[in-house]
């Protein structure tokens, strides 16, 4: 007897009715109700393009909700942040972000009746926007990274407390009763295949909802690490040391061209880790690679259930057994994160409402797209999802100069290991075909600075 899910036709209305029947009686609580509302396929499959909301003057590189789910907030190159009342397309609030390069990440603070803003941008500084009285904003620096800070984490619930990770490979706590940054952790890397790089580059972060002390960091290397913020001395002693878990698809562990580009946590405390190059996997908590990924280093056997919570209590860590008995993630095709040339059907970020089936997107346009489920007649999926031919290696991935020296240090370290084996023209190829790609894309790229005065700087 098949147990798969029915994947269309009227077994997924049948489910509809009982949801709501179970509703009704409450034997369905309104949030589980709004979470398989929002997870039906016949929904997914009617999303149209609702309106396009237009202001910004350069990518947009951020969107989010706040917690009703009434008012959206972007960031973008152009270096501002506007409030949205997405439904009317009408701007609330347009104002500078304050940072002196591209806005990547912009939040609202929760139980702040939506006058608390913090953002992350490419100059690496972390920022708090207060919006006062008749629209004025305050804005102020929080703390900065030493390179560009792609992500900001809040504590599901908290108005105080958010995370932020950057490219200088360090973690940093806020909390905004104090003002205060305090520097967690500098990743590192997991063994010495990266010796020519000191630090990971981190660009993800995530909390888990359940347990908000746990949260997850990747960047570029194939590792997603967990961290429990209980461990973490607040007198300044010591850091984390070792993440309490690793996460990574067996098949990836030790390759050198693929990285993290973003983290999520279910309701369920499952992670969901998308790869540049590769595909998106889910892990369920059992199947960490406890505290030392290594597979020829010994591994204790899983990590004290006190450390890591009620709800998260681990079985035996999986690295200690045979690599054949290992829980397979589940893994899910169809594109990959392969491509970062600027083009016009580039996606950088999608969110979803908190609430309802309403999702907004936005990417190398100066637009921001909201989709809702309006469509008569349902979308069909393409056949061809895993056709596309994957990219020449790793050379796709040089984004900055400080790319480019960590590729030229890893290039001269491959010669070095190859020059007993009758291949070393071939790093002498590839190093010319990486500056001549660096140098395309460096001609490509551009950032949309600068900053216009806007007569939408009023709150109302």
């Amino acid at each position: 007897m098949s147990n798969k899910r029915p994947r269309s036709g009227s077994s997924s209305i049948d489910k509809a009715v009982v949801d709501v029947w179970q509703r009704e009686l409450g034997q369905l609580s309104s949030r589980s109700f709004a979470h398989r509302l929002g997870g039906s396929e016949d929904l997914v499959l009617r999303l149209d393009l609702y309106r396009k909301l237009e202001k910004h003057k350069g990518c947009v590189n951020t969107v989010s909700f706040n917690e009703d789910g009434d008012i959206l907030v972007s960031g973008s190159d152009d270096r501002r942040v506007i409030l949205w009342d997405w439904e009317t397309g009408r701007i609330k609030l347009s104002f500078h972000s304050g940072h002196d390069n591209n806005v990547f990440q912009a939040k609202i603070m929760p139980c702040t009746d939506d006058r608390t803003i913090v953002t992350c941008a490419a100059d690496g500084q972390v920022m708090l926007a207060q919006i006062l009285e008749r629209g004025v904003v305050e804005v102020k620096t929080l703390g900065k990274h030493q390179a560009r800070a792609h992500k900001l984490a809040i504590e599901p619930g908290s108005p105080h407390i958010f995370y932020t990770c950057g490219e200088d490979g360090l973690v940093q706590h806020f909390d905004l009763r104090t003002r205060t940054a305090t520097e967690l952790f500098t990743c590192h890397p997991v063994d010495d295949r990266r010796r020519y790089r000191s630090v990971i580059p981190l660009n993800a972060i995530t909390i888990d909802p359940r347990n908000p002390n746990l949260f997850a960091v990747a960047g570029s290397d194939e590792y997603a690490r967990l961290y429990d913020i209980r461990k973490y001395k607040w007198d300044g002693s010591t850091d984390f040391g070792q993440p309490t878990d690793y996460f990574c698809p067996s098949k990836l562990r030790g390759d050198e061209h693929v990285g993290i580009t973003g983290l999520a946590f279910s309701e369920q405390s499952e992670l969901l880790v998308s790869y540049n190059d590769e595909y998106i996997y889910l892990f369920t908590r059992d199947m960490g690679l406890g505290p030392n990924p290594l597979p020829a280093s010994p591994v204790s056997m899983g990590s004290d259930a006190s450390e890591i919570g009620g709800d998260h209590q681990l079985p035996a860590s999986p690295s200690a057994m045979d690599t054949d008995e290992k829980v397979i993630p589940q893994d899910y095709k169809g594109h990959r994160n392969c491509e970062t040339v600027k083009d016009k059907t580039i996606v950088n970020c999608i969110e979803c409402h908190p609430h309802t089936m309403v999702l907004a997107s936005s990417g190398i346009d100066d637009d921001i797209k909201m989709w809702t489920p309006k469509a008569l007649e349902k979308a069909v999926l393409p056949t061809n999802i895993e056709q596309k031919p994957r990219p020449r290696g790793w050379m796709y991935r040089i984004a900055s100069p400080q790319d480019l020296l960590l590729q030229l240090f890893s290039l001269q370290r491959r010669r070095t290991n190859s020059e007993h084996g009758g291949e070393s023209s071939a790093p002498g190829r590839e190093l010319l075909e990486l500056l001549l790609r660096f140098n395309d894309n460096s001609d490509a790229s551009s950032d949309d600075g600068g900053d216009t005065a806007s007569q939408d700087d009023l709150f109302s």
